[in-house]
């Protein structure tokens, strides 16, 4: 597993002190794009061939958040390639091996100019070293909502800090968006996000929220109705919320 350490800094906490989600799913990204780097097929490799990793589904489950000035250890694995789907899985550990949370990803290799799908290179086959899945309740990649009415909140325009290296919604950014609609919600032990298409400078989100039993789904939708992201948060103390 690659793995690099770190410290909880106090711009990574939330008003109680402790990790804050958003915070915790940056850690995960960067871990993997440090390992990406480290072995030669990262952001310039990509770039150069015009090729992208696009994330289709995140899930987070949450042991503990660590406290402001935590040390703390990230690691990444990367346990299965088909064709141009890859999955990786995250973990979060202190210094002592306790586990504060792990996750599932599975990611989509792009071509950027084409937009379409494209199969995995030999020589990204050959840099990553796969190893066994880790131990963790898997959720289905796909988030289906409730059968009710969703709350409409006001809508956010993209702006220039939404956007990452390939011009598009960051992962996290959608998250983040999400969460500013969860008013009087905390404890989150879950959260999962289903990515259906890529928004754009200039685009508007307007978010439909969910919440039944503690458990609070988020659909990010375009003018039309269709959504461009669906995120699940289920609170500590609520079902499965999707898990298998």
């Amino acid at each position: 597993m690659y793995r690099f350490d770190s410290r909880i800094r106090y711009s990574e906490v939330d008003s109680d002190g402790r990790l804050s989600l958003e915070s915790l799913l940056d850690y995960f990204q960067d871990c993997s794009t440090f390992q990406s780097e480290d072995l030669g097929v990262g952001l310039e490799y990509l770039t150069e061939r015009k090729m992208a990793w696009i994330l289709s589904a995140w899930q987070i489950v949450v042991e503990r958040y660590p406290e402001m000035g935590e040390s703390v250890s990230i690691g990444t694995v990367p346990y299965e390639i088909k064709g141009f789907i890859g999955y990786r899985n995250f973990l979060m550990e202190t210094g002592s091996g306790e586990r504060l949370a792990c996750a599932n990803t599975v990611w989509t290799l792009m071509d950027m100019e084409k937009m379409r799908p494209v199969k995995v290179t030999q020589e990204m086959q050959e840099a990553y070293e796969l190893e066994e899945k880790l131990e963790m309740d898997y959720a289905p990649r796909k988030i289906s909502l409730p059968d009710m009415e969703g709350i409409r909140r006001e809508a956010v325009e993209i702006k220039q800090h939404h956007l990452d290296t390939n011009h598009h919604v960051n992962n996290g950014q959608y998250v983040r968006i999400a969460m500013e609609c969860l008013e009087g919600i905390s404890g989150i032990r879950q959260m999962r996000a289903e990515y259906k298409r890529q928004a754009h400078l200039g685009d508007n989100l307007y978010p439909s929220v969910y919440a039944k039993d503690g458990v609070t789904t988020v659909s990010l939708d375009g003018k039309e109705g269709q959504p461009f992201c669906v995120v699940e948060f289920v609170q500590n103390g609520a079902g499965n919320g999707g898990q298998l």
